[in-house]
């Protein structure tokens, strides 16, 4: 009998893990599922890009995925039974469910509004591609000289801000950040984001902690008041609430509880990767959501499935960070060098090189998804004991 791998989510991890285990073994072996609502791969790094008009290169799964013996699924994932294995869905056809031998769990994160008054219903989002086509409608009906707000002053507010006020310099666009304009960066970093904030026009408020939205605005903690014919949200992600409705292990945040091999520590044949996962890197830090995250832990686990299946040994490569990436629109970048746990250094690429370095890096991060089993070896192994996946990493052998 072969071997049913079911693999859920098909974003960076999931279309990454897919492609990897397609590689590593033997398709008379195994059947490797993936299963996802939309037909095409979604670029979700570029989703500030598609809300100011960009279009994007559309990559269909049928042709990411043709010849390497994945099947896909298109459907949506509705509820995981972790004790039976099995895992319902809606696609085309009505209901189903698929029984697993081995998951892979990577339904990812969504929008996040925190529980913020009037959020839910006054603003936009750009964590999903149907929220960036909305923001993108919404934006190109605004006249001249109309407010445009981003709350959150992470990495996807300033690149959605940076973005907006470059595309539509014609509208006035405020960023609203709970503490300092890119405290987290070095010195060097905060200067060019400074720099570029200015050159654009964008409005910064700093400390402000957004309590409500409405309408025409959003207000902070302090009382301010930052107008918005547009507000765009982007003060974090919500964990997908599938794994948190299961007898799977999670955090607070619906996070599943992985090991170093990013394997459920309550269920050994489910495995979660990206955003879905609590996975712990250098220092004891939690890895954090993000593609630089994500990709590494969909080939650590794809790798540790193998050779659980195969009957090798098992990897342990540590996932650690080089550096932050942030487009600051199309023709300005910051790239942050970090340490192993993402603490800031000080070196930084700025300006046009900067904005060069990270388009390859999108560029390179789309390509290894859309080509998943280019530039690995092509050794497929067999599957040996069906009992050799329920082996704990120390007890695999070469």
């Amino acid at each position: 009998m072969q071997h049913r791998i079911v693999v859920l989510g098909a974003g960076y991890t999931g279309a990454t893990a897919a492609g990897r285990l397609a590689k590593r073994l033997h398709r008379e072996d195994v059947t490797i599922t993936l299963v996802n609502p939309e037909p095409d791969f979604v670029e979700r790094v570029r989703m500030h890009q598609v809300a100011t008009g960009q279009d994007l290169k559309p990559r269909p799964f049928s042709e990411m995925f043709a010849g390497t013996g994945v099947e896909l699924k298109p459907a949506k994932v509705t509820a995981v039974d972790a004790d039976r294995r099995t895992v319902s869905v809606t696609g085309a056809d009505g209901p189903a469910e698929l029984a697993y031998d081995t998951l892979v769990y990577a339904l990812g994160s969504g929008w996040n509004d925190g529980d913020v008054p009037g959020t839910a219903v006054h603003a936009d989002e750009l964590a999903s591609r149907p929220g960036a086509r909305r923001l993108r409608d919404r934006l190109a009906a605004l006249d001249a000289g109309m407010p445009v707000a981003v709350v959150g002053g992470g990495l996807t507010g300033l690149e959605a801000a940076t973005e907006i006020a470059e595309a539509r310099p014609d509208l006035n666009v405020s960023l609203a950040a709970h503490g300092a304009l890119g405290d987290w960066l070095s010195e060097k970093g905060r200067a060019h984001l400074r720099k570029v904030t200015d050159r654009l026009g964008i409005e910064v408020h700093e400390h402000a902690a957004v309590t409500a939205v409405t309408a025409d605005g959003v207000t902070t903690a302090d009382g301010r008041t930052v107008p918005a014919a547009v507000t765009v949200w982007t003060t974090g992600f919500a964990v997908h609430p599938i794994a948190r409705a299961t007898t799977l292990e999670v955090t607070d945040r619906g996070q599943i509880v992985v090991d170093s091999t990013m394997r459920s520590v309550s269920h050994p044949d489910v495995y979660a990767v990206g955003d879905a996962a609590l996975a712990i890197g250098p220092h004891d830090k939690p890895l954090r959501m993000s593609c630089a995250s994500g990709v590494p832990m969909a080939w650590q686990a794809a790798d540790a499935i193998a050779a659980r299946l195969t009957g090798t040994k098992v990897p342990q490569v540590s996932i650690r960070y080089y550096q932050q990436c942030v487009s600051l629109g199309r023709r300005e970048g910051l790239i942050q060098f970090v340490t192993a746990d993402d603490r800031a250094v000080d070196r930084a690429l700025t300006g046009r090189v900067a904005a060069l370095y990270k388009e390859l890096i999108c560029k390179g991060a789309a390509w290894g998804v859309a080509n998943p089993t280019v530039g690995m070896p092509s050794r497929r192994r067999r599957v040996v004991r069906q009992e050799t996946q329920d082996l704990a990493p120390a007890e695999a052998t070469a």
